[in-house]
């Protein structure tokens, strides 16, 4: 009975459509957008205090990203989904061992991937087409980089996991505290110090650990569930629900939403 009141007093199960489409979308819609901020402050102030050889760095830097984020978005969208149907269930401790698990799993995979692209990186650029007069400015902004690679893959994990747990405000907010602070930050850091493409680098990791950082001070005001210290275990069980389910979603918005059908 006591679980039956408590998923008729979520929002999800009470509040009109509308009411939800404003609350959920467009803090949705600016987080996308505030995430996209990232590459185009960096390409303004580097373009204006290095040149076109900076500008050219970052994008070939910028699939390291890109990679991060898909993983990021496929972890982070599968813990939500898993949490929102446990809540749905009313088996909020389930639900939080598979968030527990989705972080512990997400701080691993981060270092995983920073150590493997740290590794790999000379060979990573001229994969992405760098040239020999472009190596020395993408192997400065790509080592600073990678040094943000967890932070920015647990932060995106966090952000999609606030708005399952009913706090899209606060997933929006973190991201553009992250972002402003980049903006700040790129124009001390490349004009002021003179540290080119590594201080453009350098502002864009602050900013992301920002966003890291509102993300675990989330983890004391969870509004859904408590997490134990218990529940930080990797439950292999709750992460192949979580991340199967983080696949699919992964597998058909970038497969299928690519058909001509998408396009019309």
């Amino acid at each position: 009975m006591m679980q039956n009141q408590e998923v008729l007093q979520n929002p999800l199960a009470v509040d009109s459509i509308w009411k939800l489409l404003g609350k959920y979308a467009i803090p949705c819609v600016i987080s996308l957008l505030v995430n996209s901020l990232y590459n185009m402050v960096d390409q303004i102030f580097i373009g204006q205090g290095v040149g076109y050889l900076g500008n050219g760095a970052t994008n070939i830097i910028y699939p390291l990203t890109v990679i991060v984020l898909s993983i990021a978005l496929m972890l982070g969208d599968g813990g939500a989904s898993f949490l929102s149907l446990r809540l749905g269930e009313g088996k909020k401790e389930e639900g939080a061992k598979g968030i527990g698990s989705v972080i512990t799993f997400s701080v691993v995979v981060g270092i995983i991937i920073a150590v493997l692209m740290a590794v790999f990186l000379e060979d990573l650029v001229y994969l992405f087409g760098c040239t020999e007069t472009l190596y020395p400015y993408a192997m400065d902004y790509g080592r600073i980089i990678i040094i943000g690679l967890p932070f920015v893959l647990v932060g995106t994990v966090f952000t999609a996991i606030e708005r399952a747990d009913g706090s899209p405000q606060y997933s929006m907010v973190s991201l553009l505290v992250g972002a402003v602070t980049n903006t700040i930050l790129d124009p001390i850091f490349i004009f002021v110090f003179q540290w080119g493409v590594k201080g453009a680098a350098l502002a864009t990791i602050i900013g992301q650990i920002f966003t890291f950082l509102m993300g675990l001070n989330y983890i004391r005001r969870f509004r859904s569930i408590h997490l134990k210290k218990s529940d930080y275990k990797i439950h292999f069980h709750s992460c192949k629900k979580s991340n199967g389910i983080g696949y699919f979603q992964f597998y058909y918005t970038n497969v299928y939403c690519h058909c001509d059908g998408c396009h019309q």
